[in-house]
């Protein structure tokens, strides 16, 4: 009886350390996939004006007949948002539109931009309940950053130079331009490429 509980007592002790070992290797796997998908921020596309350079000038009308002037030295940091009606992302992402217009007002003012068809811009614009935004449309605008994907955010500093861009799908992705912005580097992805 004596030598069973002996051999089930160094049994036991050698699944604790097999299991310890198993533990530790995972641990480590864990570190390794966290480092390949770590959050990589907005997608910037390398076309159109790059970050650092001055953005393009535009005066253009909002759907509410008031001037906005872009890529002009300003009393704040311009977030260009470029959105379509049609888009399930871009309406996914209003409400957190509003929610960073609202905590981040002392800085950035947003604007919305699209192209096309005025009375379709203005139904979504009513829809959606963007009166706090002003809302650009122009072809132009979208062709100067060369935008080809929606929604795209390009951040424009006080000094009207692009301080980071980049295709926005998530909160996330938003806030890395932000983030960009306040490291100092054109994406999140340069800086981890930076740190790699």
């Amino acid at each position: 009886m004596l030598e069973g509980l002996v051999v089930s007592n160094i049994v036991l002790w050698i699944v604790v350390l097999a299991l310890l070992v198993a533990v530790i290797a995972l641990t480590r796997q864990i570190g390794i996939l966290y480092e390949r998908i770590a959050p990589m921020g907005a997608l910037m596309m390398d076309t159109g004006p790059r970050v650092g350079e001055p953005a393009p000038v535009f005066q253009l009308a909002d759907l509410g007949g008031a001037g906005i002037a872009l890529g002009q030295p300003a009393e704040k940091s311009t977030l260009l948002f470029f959105l379509a009606p049609g888009c399930p992302v871009g309406k996914k992402l209003l409400p957190i539109l509003r929610s960073v217009s609202q905590s981040e007002d002392a800085w950035l003012r947003i604007v919305l931009a699209s192209d096309g068809e005025a009375r379709e811009h203005q139904a979504f614009y009513r829809k959606e309940k963007l009166a706090p935004f002003p809302y650009v449309l122009s072809t132009e605008l979208g062709m100067s950053f060369r935008i080809a994907k929606l929604p795209y955010a390009v951040l424009i500093d006080e000094a009207g130079r692009i301080r980071a861009k980049g295709l926005v799908n998530s909160r996330e992705q938003l806030e890395s331009l932000f983030t960009a912005r306040e490291l100092g580097v054109s994406s999140v992805q340069e800086y981890i490429g930076q740190r790699a």
